[in-house]
């Protein structure tokens, strides 16, 4: 356990180092997830002419949250072992006595510290431009929401890295990402809160891992309505099948690689 650690500490000092050098990029990033901003106005301006349920400054707070956990939960590991594959440079990470999933899992720890300034930075900027939609949420769901957070970055982490062991067998692994970025996108509450869709959907959507990767953290922060029991057991029981089908895959994949070097 020391030791793991030790080796744990050195890969997050490493990325988190390397990603400072790209600051200007992550502000770039940081700036381009725009699209819950763009929702906010269309849904607050709905909210004053229909009856949704939600006030328009309900509205505004959960695109906030809506932005705030996607800018914790933006994963890249589908693209950088696609990568890795098709230049054989998994080889070399294969000679190492560590799981190459873990420079993975350190590097986008390390930019979550380099991304946060940025972060704070832009949400103080959104309660200068709209002060009435300040808000102070309890201890009680700041606690649930950073445990949430932390689901949903492994929950969205788990999911793209399965997809990318399909890279030991095509090299456009990345396609069937951009094919389900569209159903995560609907799904996952980042057009509407699920409480908007039919009952009917939602009760499907629930039974997906998408909603938990965004309208869930979101509703909690924001203090709407969650179903706290079902969520957490939802996330544990699609890490259980997702590691489950990721191991297949690594094992199956690794017999197929034929990389230079390998």
């Amino acid at each position: 356990m020391k030791r793991f650690f030790k080796i744990s500490r050195s890969l997050l000092v490493t990325y988190y180092a390397y990603m400072l050098e790209y600051r200007a990029e992550l502000l770039l990033w940081a700036l381009s997830g725009s699209l819950p901003f763009i929702l906010m106005g269309v849904w607050t301006q709905a909210a004053q002419q229909g009856n949704f349920g939600l006030s328009s400054i309900d509205f505004a707070r959960y695109f906030l949250a809506v932005y705030l956990i996607r800018q914790l939960t933006v994963v890249w590991v589908i693209w950088d072992f696609e990568r890795e594959i098709i230049d054989g440079k998994l080889s070399f990470r294969l000679l190492q006595p560590l799981d190459p999933v873990w420079h993975h899992i350190w590097s986008h720890i390390g930019e979550r510290f380099a991304r946060l300034p940025f972060i704070v930075g832009l949400v103080s900027f959104f309660f200068i431009l709209y002060p009435s939609a300040f808000w102070i949420p309890s201890l009680s769901n700041l606690g649930l929401f950073a445990i949430a957070a932390m689901c949903a970055l492994g929950l969205q982490f788990l999911i793209q890295y399965t997809l990318a062991m399909f890279s030991f067998w095509t090299e456009k692994a990345s396609s069937i990402q951009e094919l389900i970025f569209l159903v995560n996108l609907f799904l996952s509450g980042a057009i509407a809160p699920l409480e908007l869709f039919p009952a009917e959907l939602r009760s499907i959507a629930q039974w997906t891992p998408f909603p938990y990767i965004i309208n869930f953290p979101a509703s909690i922060i924001t203090g709407l309505k969650v179903d706290l029991v079902h969520s957490f057991g939802m996330i544990l029981g699609w890490f259980v099948l997702l590691s489950i089908v990721n191991r297949w895959l690594w094992r199956k994949g690794l017999k197929q690689y034929s990389g230079m070097g390998a």
